[in-house]
C-alpha cells in the first residue's frame, strides 16, 4: 500500500466530518421574519425543524432599509424551498420585511406566501408571561403543519415552558428590584412595570409615539422644570433596538445630583453575544435592573462542543497518528 500523504489525510478527514455533520434533512423548513420567532420554533422543532430569521435582531426593524433585502439574498435557497412562514405581524415586521419576502418569491416565481402569524401581534415577548404563550402558539403551527412529529413537540414544548419558568424572578429578585423608580422607553414598559414591578416615573418614546408627547426632549424639559419629581429615579431604561434615545435623560439626571444609571434592555435573541434564547433574554434584562448586579450581566459563555465536532477531531487526531507511523 502507498504511502499516506497528508493530503490524502485532509480529503480523508472533510470526508469523514461530511457524514458525521452534514446537514440533516429537517421534516420542516421554516422562515421567520425574526429571532423572536425563531428561537422557540428552533428549540422545539429541534431535530424536525431547520428555521432562520430575516431580520436583523440588532437593529429596529424600521431602520433596516437595504438589510432586509440582503437578508433575503443570503436566504434565497432556503426561502425558496419553505415549508412554512411566520410572522407577529405588527410594526416588527408588517411593513419592513414580510412585504420583502412576498416580493422576493412572487418575483422568482416561487409561489405566494401563507403567513402565520400571531394571534395577539403586538404582544410583548421578553416576560415569562408571554414567552409561554408565545411557545403554545408557536407549536399549534408546528403541529398543524406536521402531525406525524406531534408527541415530540409537545415533550419539547413541555421543556421549553420548563427552561422559561426557571429565569423567571426568584422570591429574592422580586423582593430586591420591584418597587425602584424608572424612567422607561414605551416599548420596555410592560416588562418594567408588571413583571419586575418597577416604579414608572414616567415613559419616553420617539416623535412618531403618540404624536410627539413623550420625546426625550419634552422629558428633560419636565426634568428641569421639575427636578423634585424625578429625585429618587435609579435606572433609565432604554430600549436596545430604538437607538440611543435617553443619554440626553441621564446627563440631565446627573447633572442635577440624581445619580440614575441608563441601561439597556434588549427584545430579540441574537441581538447581544451570548444572549441567544429568550430565556437569555429575560435574564439579561432583569439583572440589569438588579441591585445586586449593578453592572451590565456578563454575556460570555461556554459552549458545549456539538458531538460533530468532536467526532471531526477525533478523526482528524487518528488520522494524524496513521501518519507519523507511516512516514
Amino acid at each position: 500500500m502507498g504511502k499516506i500523504t497528508l493530503l490524502h489525510a485532509i480529503l480523508l478527514g472533510i470526508a469523514i466530518c461530511t457524514l458525521v455533520v452534514g446537514p440533516a434533512s429537517a421534516d420542516l423548513k421554516v422562515v421567520s421574519t425574526t429571532s423572536v420567532l425563531w428561537e422557540p420554533i428552533q428549540f422545539i422543532g429541534g431535530e424536525h425543524v431547520e428555521a432562520i430569521y430575516i431580520a436583523d435582531p440588532t437593529v429596529c426593524p424600521h431602520m433596516q432599509g437595504e438589510i432586509i433585502n440582503n437578508r433575503i439574498q443570503l436566504e434565497r435557497d432556503f426561502i425558496s424551498e419553505a415549508d412554512l412562514f411566520v410572522a407577529h405581524n405588527f410594526s416588527v415586521d408588517n411593513p419592513h420585511v414580510m412585504p420583502y419576502i412576498e416580493e422576493f418569491m412572487e418575483a422568482n416565481t416561487y409561489g405566494e406566501v401563507e403567513w402565520k402569524t400571531m394571534q395577539n401581534p403586538s404582544m410583548p415577548w421578553a416576560i415569562p408571561d408571554s414567552a409561554h404563550l408565545l411557545a403554545d402558539e408557536i407549536t399549534a403551527w408546528l403541529l398543524e403543519a406536521d402531525p406525524e412529529n406531534a408527541a415530540y413537540y409537545e415533550e419539547r414544548l413541555k421543556e421549553y415552558h420548563s427552561l422559561i419558568d426557571s429565569v423567571d424572578l426568584t422570591q429574592d429578585e422580586s423582593e430586591t428590584i420591584a418597587g425602584q423608580k424608572v424612567i422607561v422607553i414605551v416599548w420596555q414598559r410592560e416588562a418594567a412595570e408588571n413583571w419586575l414591578g418597577l416604579n414608572v416615573v414616567t415613559i419616553y418614546g420617539p416623535e412618531f409615539y403618540q404624536g410627539g408627547r413623550f420625546t426625550v426632549a419634552k422629558l428633560v424639559d419636565d426634568i428641569a422644570a421639575h427636578t423634585s419629581k424625578y429625585e429618587d429615579v435609579r435606572y433609565i431604561i432604554e430600549n436596545m433596538q430604538s437607538g440611543e434615545m435617553a443619554k440626553g435623560v441621564e446627563e440631565a439626571l446627573n447633572d442635577r445630583g440624581i445619580p440614575a444609571e441608563r441601561v439597556v434592555f434588549t427584545n430579540f435573541p441574537k441581538s447581544i453575544p451570548g444572549v441567544d434564547t429568550l430565556a437569555d433574554v429575560i435574564t439579561y434584562n432583569k439583572e440589569l435592573v438588579s441591585p445586586e448586579n449593578p453592572a451590565p450581566a456578563e454575556t460570555t459563555r461556554t459552549q458545549a462542543t456539538p458531538l460533530g465536532q468532536v467526532t471531526c477531531i477525533g478523526a482528524f487526531l487518528v488520522l494524524a497518528v496513521v501518519i507519523r507511523k507511516k512516514t
